[in-house]
């Protein structure tokens, strides 16, 4: 039987850890708070190759049982676009490496990689999780699934890509961690209103259109986003070309604009408290997750204040958690719909329906998606399928 206690978990990530965190990173600290010795895998450093040392594991500086594991290949990483086989026939001999250089026997390999990069079935019979935050778009990213033990995905829709595989799946939320819920409610409306948006500002997926439009319109609010606005800044990814640029200049333009850039997650979560209302604005046809379901969304909820945002499936028929968009393709009624929120926060954010979005935010933090997970782990470990 498997548990999540007292177990040595290396996680395989496809974001290095940095200043901003998201589900992989709460999950490994979660992990180690937890009792559990965590070893963070970074994505490999593709600037360049070093044939002698190749790996260093390094403390986090967040947790004494939480380390971050540093490596370069000792070959091309160009081949996993020009001969994926060959690619993987060089990592299974990386893995062994990196294994041994941990030094430690691994009980749990927890893999948020979509990219397929380290093949499940090269870590042996260890206990394998298969954990898919983002939308499989490619086949790589459904092969990616090969060898694991079970798999949990955060929305129905992603999990519905692996039916092929015969293995237990399971939907398990996006978490929070407790510092993001509010200890009490605010329900007065501040003066100016502000708006908070936090995220990765260099994501193609953004609505920039719509969200110009809304930020014009309302000028008697303030609008605060936290999130990369330059590559330098965060361990995310995203791009930066002149038509991102001009968005960004865009934004830099209007004085009802707060640009933070990318911060601790703990910073964010006393700078969320302040915001009376949250807007989430992606493009539903070029988001990466499909307008199934976003991190920012339980982070926001634990403030208790309302959440305007184009359709997102996880939160269909639940106005009084997201006030969302009914349409899936376009977001025209997202600026209306945003006015009207705004110019009726208190009844938006009464006590009431504040109280219950924190209460669906405290019923979704890291610790309790952990103790559902080791309970689907137990039930898979204890029963044949």
């Amino acid at each position: 039987m498997v548990s999540l206690s007292n177990k040595t978990i290396l996680i395989l990530s496809p974001q290095s850890w940095g200043n901003m965190f998201v589900s992989k990173h709460h999950y490994a600290i979660e992990l180690a708070k937890s009792g559990n010795t965590v070893y963070f895998l970074n994505p490999p450093d593709q600037v360049k190759v070093n044939r002698n040392k190749s790996i260093e594991i390094k403390a986090s500086g967040i947790h004494t049982d939480l380390y971050l594991v540093e490596h370069r290949l000792s070959f091309s990483y160009q081949l996993k676009f020009r001969a994926m086989p060959v690619f993987h026939w060089f990592m299974r001999f990386h893995i062994q490496k990196l294994l041994k250089e941990i030094g430690k026997d691994i009980d749990i390999v927890w893999s948020f990689d979509l990219g397929n990069l380290y093949p499940l079935n090269y870590f042996g019979n260890r206990f394998k999780i298969f954990h898919p935050v983002d939308e499989p778009q490619t086949k790589h990213a459904i092969k990616a699934a090969k060898g694991a033990d079970i798999i949990f995905s955060v929305t129905t829709e992603i999990l519905e890509k692996y039916r092929s595989f015969p293995v237990n799946r399971h939907f398990i939320n996006h978490g929070v961690t407790e510092n993001f819920i509010v200890n009490e409610l605010q329900t007065t409306v501040g003066n100016p209103v502000r708006i908070g948006f936090s995220g990765n500002l260099l994501r193609n997926d953004i609505d920039r259109k719509t969200l110009l439009a809304i930020i014009t319109k309302n000028q008697d609010c303030v609008f605060e986003f936290w999130g990369s606005y330059k590559q330098a800044q965060g361990n995310v990814g995203g791009v930066e070309d002149e038509s991102m640029k001009q968005f960004i200049r865009s934004l830099q333009s209007q004085s009802n604009v707060i640009l933070h850039g990318a911060i601790p997650s703990s910073s964010l979560a006393a700078e969320l408290k302040r915001m009376d209302a949250f807007l989430i604005c992606y493009d539903v046809q070029k988001d990466q997750s499909k307008g199934t379901n976003y991190h920012k969304i339980m982070e926001y909820l634990a403030t208790g204040k309302v959440i305007i945002s184009n359709n997102v499936t996880t939160y269909d028929n639940q106005e009084w958690l997201v006030r969302m968009v009914k349409e899936r393709t376009n977001n025209d009624l997202l600026p209306d719909l945003f006015h009207e929120t705004v110019s009726r926060l208190a009844i938006y954010n009464n006590e009431e329906l504040m109280r219950k979005r924190k209460d669906y935010a405290l019923n979704n933090t890291y610790h309790r998606q952990l103790e559902m997970i080791d309970l689907f782990i137990h039930r898979s470990t204890t029963t044949s399928l």
